[in-house]
């Protein structure tokens, strides 16, 4: 599967160069946030506050009350925990068109606690005003501008960076999952880095008969398309969530939400952190360690079937981006 470096930082440059209204902010993090490229192509649209984040989020809010679409960049957990009072009352209360983004979502740092956002979402859905995206792949965090360009309002994007995949040939779309795969027995649905994990397991699940709905989430909050209910509503054994993110106020509380609103009565499996904070070590090694990979996917499709796979780490194989997307239809897109 091929890996491409830096989408983020080439994609930005090219997309901004007919808004000048967009200006880009960093706490002190600029080429770890991707946007050094951006200072030195438009340096009158890029503005470096240093490791002062509430202040660089008031001024995002003073800066969009001018009519300037301020992106803030830097890692995560120093945007929600640092600065939330700030993205309450300066940009989330007067619903201004701030985007946000938080790079190193969940366990993709091995900085441990310190450095990983493992309840961002769930801190955030919980702000009146504000949209939470999430991106998956390369095409999601080149597309990932325009879907938050059109919403008038605080928008917060969990972003990848440095090596990462393209597994989606469509762009991303506001407030729609991608259905990578039609089944009936289990519907599953991921998010962020998960969809590509999940992926490992889900050609090797339906070789053992296992029917799967595989659902990819983008759109945190609003939270709730059709097929999302229509999938859950449908499935025969029940329905698992896989997300980079504490099972708390995450997606799998979302999907859950869900349920208990339409009165669905399924069995439901979250797959992330348990409530515990991460240590430190490499994205695979913190998958594995917290039962977050392709094996514990295995694990719940074998818990919600009652049927033992047999099915081995050796069996996994990578996605392959001609075998997903299969479903979309063109009027769709």
């Amino acid at each position: 599967m091929k890996l491409e470096a830096r989408v983020h930082e080439r994609n930005l440059v090219k997309w901004a160069a007919d808004k000048p209204e967009v200006v880009v902010f960093s706490a002190d993090l600029t080429n770890s946030t991707e946007i050094g490229l951006f200072k030195e192509t438009y340096p009158d649209r890029f503005y470096s506050f240093g490791m002062t984040e509430q202040n660089m989020m008031s001024a995002a809010g003073g800066m969009a009350r001018e009519g300037f679409t301020p992106f803030v960049h830097t890692f995560a957990v120093f945007m929600y925990r640092r600065a939330l009072d700030q993205i309450e009352m300066s940009i989330a209360y007067p619903n201004l068109k701030v985007r946000i983004f938080g790079f190193l979502p969940g366990i993709t740092t091995p900085g441990g606690a310190s450095h990983q956002a493992i309840n961002d979402i769930g801190i955030l859905r919980t702000v009146p005003n504000m949209t939470i995206l999430e991106t998956g792949d390369a095409t999601e965090v080149e597309s990932v501008l325009d879907v938050a360009q059109s919403i008038d309002g605080p928008v917060y994007i969990r972003q990848l960076r440095g090596q990462i995949p393209r597994l989606f040939k469509e762009p991303m779309r506001f407030g729609k999952s991608r259905v990578l795969s039609k089944g009936s027995d289990i519907t599953l649905i991921t998010s962020g880095i998960m969809t590509e994990e999940a992926l490992k397991a889900t050609a090797v699940l339906r070789e053992n008969g296992v029917s799967i709905e595989h659902l990819h989430i983008s759109t945190h909050k609003p939270f709730g398309d059709d097929s999302i209910l229509d999938a859950i509503e449908k499935t025969k054994y029940g329905v698992i969530s896989m997300e980079n993110h504490t099972i708390i106020g995450g997606l799998g509380s979302s999907i859950s939400e869900l349920m208990a609103e339409n009165g669905i009565a399924k069995r439901l499996i979250r797959i992330g952190l348990k409530d515990t904070y991460a240590h430190g070590g490499s994205k695979e090694y913190l998958m594995k360690y917290y039962g977050l990979d392709a094996m514990n996917l295995v694990k719940a499709v074998e818990t919600l079937t009652g049927q033992k796979l047999n099915i081995k780490e050796e069996d996994l194989v990578e996605p392959q981006i001609d075998e997903i997307e299969q479903f979309i239809k063109s009027e769709d897109l």
